[in-house]
């Protein structure tokens, strides 16, 4: 069943070779897509890890391999081999919810604003 936050097989084709592989020693690990769409999860919900949907398994479990693949630039990695002709690898966004007012900013004068600008055109 395809969830809204988780990966096509078109892009699971394109990042699985950047993933870190399972190694020889230890317990195995959860399937990459599952702890790919977790992470997704929280990263487009913005949720606290601890509100991570049981169906992805335990979130200290997603979150410790979120943290193995920062430190070993996983993320970077994906992002640069996804969009290879930007000069950096981060988009920025600014959602509008993240930004807050003051308490005082209710209280501000209403009405038009006139912004000047001076430009010294200068004639060549």
């Amino acid at each position: 069943m395809k969830r809204r936050h988780s990966v096509t097989n078109e892009e699971r084709a394109r990042i699985e070779p950047l993933l870190p592989k399972q190694g020889k020693m230890g317990r195995s690990r959860k399937d990459a897509r599952e702890l790919v769409d977790a992470m997704l999860w929280i990263f487009k919900t913005e949720a606290p890890w601890r509100d991570l949907p049981e169906y992805y398994g335990p979130w200290k479990t997603v979150y410790n391999n979120f943290l193995r693949w920062r430190d070993a630039g996983v993320w970077e990695n994906i992002l640069k081999n996804l969009n290879p002709d930007s000069d950096s690898p981060w988009q920025i966004m600014v959602d509008s919810t993240s930004i807050k007012a003051h308490q005082h900013s209710a209280g501000a004068k209403k009405g038009q604003i006139t912004i000047r600008l001076l430009v010294d055109l200068g004639e060549d």
